[in-house]
């Protein structure tokens, strides 16, 4: 139960920040549909910044948790800059928001690719040295553990062998929730996304608004995509991130754009993922002998599992959800 736990959680993390991204974009009146080419983006882009700190001796083994959060914050950073093109697109140009959040979907994953060619003349980018576990993953001396002290189950769980990253985007997505439903400038931002004309009558500047929560979303997906990279593919690069920018989306969809139901619901989506990547060695009893893989079940139901869970969730519960009113409507002024 507590190795399930731990692998649902590593996938569950992603999600929930990917998710917010949405939240934050679609708030604000755009859609973001390029979650996904946002996450590939931001992965090559910390894999990248990790390879080139090792490469140059920036950083040792000792101070690998501060490479890790100034990793999490370049990729930020590079996440907000790729999401420029799609606030240029939906806000200076009212561009169609599907077709432009299409269009950067192809775009990064080429992009991408080939810029990982240019430089290491292969289809993936890796760290220069080392594995993200034995770099990154948290450890028992971290804690003050002995290496024989038995350990309860919550820190068996929730402490070891996790990553400094899952304790910040906790903290990040806690922050950032609040400050959208709990300031004057979530509600500022929630308005241009509901009724933007209203919004503008009251002195708000609608397009400002749209880039913020555009530029946010980006940061976001930037940063879960390199968590991503970091939690389930040893810190590699490929240009692809399984699909997890779509199952954000019906994350955010599935819990109704609301940040209590989101992070329900990205556990829930987290834990058939999980199945679907782990089952060969998910324990069903708690003996450690009989495992999901025994049952004889095609390993392509399980890895078939997520995707199909995400259709019937959202074929039985998107009816009852609320977008905000103004998504995807591009915002001109002299219009009523």
């Amino acid at each position: 139960m507590s190795f399930l736990i731990q692998q649902t959680i590593i996938y569950t993390i992603p999600l929930l920040i990917v998710a917010l991204a949405g939240i934050f974009a679609e708030r604000s009146g755009v859609i973001n549909l390029a979650l996904e080419g946002t996450m590939i983006f931001g992965a090559f882009i910390g894999v990248l910044f990790i390879n080139i700190s090792q490469a140059n001796g920036w950083f040792q083994k000792e101070n690998a948790q501060l490479l890790l959060i100034l990793t999490m914050a370049v990729s930020a950073f590079f996440g907000a800059l790729f999401s420029l093109l799609l606030s240029f697109a939906a806000v200076n140009m009212k561009a169609n928001q599907t077709i432009s959040g299409t269009a950067l979907n192809m775009l990064s994953p080429a992009l991408t690719l080939f810029f990982i060619s240019v430089i290491t003349n292969q289809n993936v980018l890796s760290m220069y040295e080392g594995d993200a576990a034995s770099w990154f993953m948290l450890k028992r001396s971290d804690f003050g553990f002995e290496a024989t002290e038995s350990l309860n189950f919550f820190e068996s769980t929730f402490l070891i062998r996790n990553y400094l990253t899952t304790y910040i985007c906790i903290a990040i997505y806690i922050i950032l929730s609040v400050i959208l439903y709990r300031t004057k400038f979530g509600l500022r931002l929630r308005s241009c996304g509901e009724n933007p004309h209203a919004s503008d009558s009251l002195g708000i500047n609608v397009k400002k608004m749209r880039y913020i929560g555009t530029t946010i979303s980006g940061a976001l997906a930037g940063m879960g995509g390199f968590v991503f990279s970091l939690t389930t593919a040893n810190a590699s690069a490929t240009g692809d991130v399984a699909g997890f920018g779509f199952l954000a989306l019906a994350v955010m969809i599935f819990g109704n754009w609301n940040p209590i139901s989101v992070a329900g619901a990205a556990f829930l989506f987290g834990l058939f993922k999980c199945i679907a990547a782990a089952y060969a060695t998910i324990d069903i009893n708690g003996d450690g002998v009989f495992t999901l893989a025994q049952l004889g079940i095609s390993t392509n139901l399980y890895r078939m599992l997520p995707y199909v869970i995400t259709l019937v969730v959202l074929a039985f519960t998107s009816k009852h959800s609320r977008a905000p009113k103004a998504e995807g409507i591009p915002y001109d002024k002299s219009k009523r």
